[in-house]
């Protein structure tokens, strides 16, 4: 009888284990995904922003098609790479095409704003240094939500990878999920210069 009961706590254990890895890897999952849902909010903001940002300019910087143009494009490109890494969070290839984009978007903000310092009328102009302002704001929200998820998806990461939880995760699926990160480390500690 004691043996039985041995026996069948062994059993016990030994689906109740695998099952609390399971359990336990997707709930880093999940966390990771809404931490990237957060960092999308403010993407979106910031996209919304950007073409009002031009609207404003091109009544000021007539000569300067070229600059709003790449701003738009560069806009366009980061908002298709949001919305492939939107639907798939955890999908390395998605998050490191959002992170280039994003880095291109970043530059040619950067190329627009020191190109608008030399239109004074458009650095006094009421609804730009609104728009900047909000602009500023949603930069360092990114930056928040962006740390926020690359600390999920370290701990996802992590978590994945001891022992023996790496046998369950590769058996069941569960895919090394990359970190947002931009790839030249020194624009990312330049946010756009948007002072008016």
């Amino acid at each position: 009888m004691v043996t039985l009961i041995v026996v069948l706590v062994i059993i016990v254990i030994l689906i109740a284990w695998p099952i609390s890895i399971y359990n336990s890897l997707v709930t880093l999952r999940n966390r990771f995904k809404n931490a990237f849902s957060q960092i999308d909010v403010q993407l979106k903001r910031r996209y919304d922003l950007i073409p009002n940002l031009v609207e404003i300019a091109k009544g000021y910087m007539k000569h300067e098609r070229e600059t709003l143009e790449a701003v738009i494009q560069a806009r366009n490109q980061a908002l298709q790479a949001e919305k492939r890494a939107a639907s798939n969070p955890g999908d390395a290839s998605a998050i490191q095409q959002l992170a280039g984009s994003e880095q291109m978007l970043t530059g040619t903000l950067s190329r627009f704003f020191a190109l608008s310092e030399s239109y004074p009328d458009l650095q006094a102009n009421r609804n730009m240094m609104q728009l900047t302002e909000e602009l500023t704001s949603t930069e360092n929200k990114i930056a928040f939500a962006r740390q926020a998820f690359n600390d999920s998806v370290m701990h996802y990461n992590t978590q994945r990878e001891k022992f023996p939880n790496v046998i369950f995760a590769n058996l069941f699926g569960f895919a090394y999920a990359a970190l947002f990160e931009l790839e030249a480390p020194e624009q990312e500690r330049q946010a756009p210069k948007v002072s008016f």
